[in-house]
């Protein structure tokens, strides 16, 4: 089903539409291999970047695409509801671009920001530990200053598209507490930057998710965005636009587990009617498409906030929050709604149901987003 989207302008609804085109011949056609395989899809990320998918809401001026959050997180969900892990990754790819775009220097941003935004640069965001997750100040990872720059020392964990990113946005310890963390746009190859095997995950299976080793690689002192000790600033006013990218990304899942539950019910029959046509059945499919709705609406509440410039922080958390959880409960039931067959390889929702659990975690935990949530209100 074609999503009827409120767009604000017709250069949105333009390009709305050539994202379903692309993502329609060059996501819907290549997922089910590439899944299945646990290969990755080599050239796909350029195809994007060619398009000028890679870069929408930054500045036309550095080579974006100058788009309102609002367009491009719906941009996202046409992209997730062909294929969900091109869609988490160009999520993080845009989250990784924002510490150069927001707090780089008008050389670093001329620097490096047009192959970026063109997607002749695909990012990573490496912020997470072994023992750091959701406790983001309990970073061990060491940036120390040397002359040359800063020799970086430590693990990374959990980093999307890992050993594949031409960049990482990388937080690392360089002073002491929660205001001893700086970032830095690593580079994706250097001499003592190891990875590691790609974690075998339950879904997501085409875009690798690693961990890396730093040992003792130095970087030029360029490399620094923003000040030192700036970095949990940096990181996490990127996560909240990242939080968006992945309640837009659970959102087109939750759309496709949808729309293939209900094309499902229409043809499949028990007792001489359609299984859509039975009370029970049409009431669980309509509490789907209630979710789903539910979710556009709360992301997009969001986003035009951020747009307009006012405080959204907590309103990314409620969407994160809401969209994901609408995602689990999605597809959780489009599985229910084939019944056996659901369970089966045979059939999508399984992957659907697979996939739409890591967005309950990444990006910060729900558990996370409860506490943010909460510490707003208590404020």
């Amino acid at each position: 089903m074609t999503v009827d989207r409120l767009l604000p302008t017709e250069d949105a609804e333009d390009l709305i539409a050539l994202t379903r085109d692309i993502a329609d011949k060059e996501l819907a056609s290549r997922v089910d291999e590439h899944e299945r395989a646990e290969t990755y899809p080599e050239g796909l990320f350029a195809t994007l970047g060619a398009a000028g998918l890679l870069g929408l809401p930054y500045p036309e001026e550095f080579g974006g695409g100058g788009q309102p959050y609002e367009v491009y997180l719906q941009v996202l969900e046409e992209l997730a509801a062909r294929w969900a892990a091109v869609a988490v990754a160009t999520s993080v790819h845009t989250l990784a671009c924002f510490p150069v775009a927001t707090y780089g220097t008008p050389e670093q941003r001329e620097r490096w920001l047009p192959d970026m935004l063109a997607g002749r640069l695909i990012g990573g965001y490496s912020l997470s530990e072994p023992q750091a997750g959701s406790d983001a100040a309990a970073l061990t990872c060491k940036a120390e200053k040397v002359e040359h720059g800063y020799r970086i020392t430590g693990n990374k964990a959990w980093i999307t598209h890992g050993g594949k990113a031409d960049f990482y946005a990388l937080f690392a310890r360089t002073g002491e507490g929660s205001r001893g963390i700086s970032c830095f746009l690593a580079p994706g190859a250097a001499d003592g930057l190891t990875f590691g095997r790609p974690e075998e995950k339950m879904g997501l299976h085409a875009i690798p998710t690693t961990s890396a080793h730093w040992d003792g690689t130095v970087i030029e002192a360029d490399r620094l965005l923003g000040e030192e000790g700036q970095g949990l600033p940096i990181a996490f006013s990127a996560l909240d636009s990242g939080r968006l990218g992945i309640a837009a990304c659970a959102t087109g899942l939750a759309q496709s587990a949808l729309d293939a539950s209900v094309a499902y019910a229409k043809e499949r029959q028990t007792f001489g009617r359609k299984i859509i046509d039975h009370q029970g059945l049409g009431f669980l499919l309509a509490d789907m498409a209630a979710a789903v709705d539910s979710a556009r609406a709360t992301y997009l509440d969001a986003a035009r906030r951020r747009d307009a410039g006012r405080p959204y922080a907590r309103q990314a958390s409620v969407a994160k929050l809401v969209a994901t959880d609408a995602a689990m409960k999605v597809t959780t039931d489009a599985v229910q709604v084939f019944g056996g067959y659901g369970y089966t390889r045979e059939f999508r929702v399984e992957r659907y149901m697979r996939e739409a659990k890591i967005m309950q975690i990444f990006e910060g935990t729900n558990q996370i987003q409860r506490l943010v949530i909460s510490r707003h209100l208590a404020r």
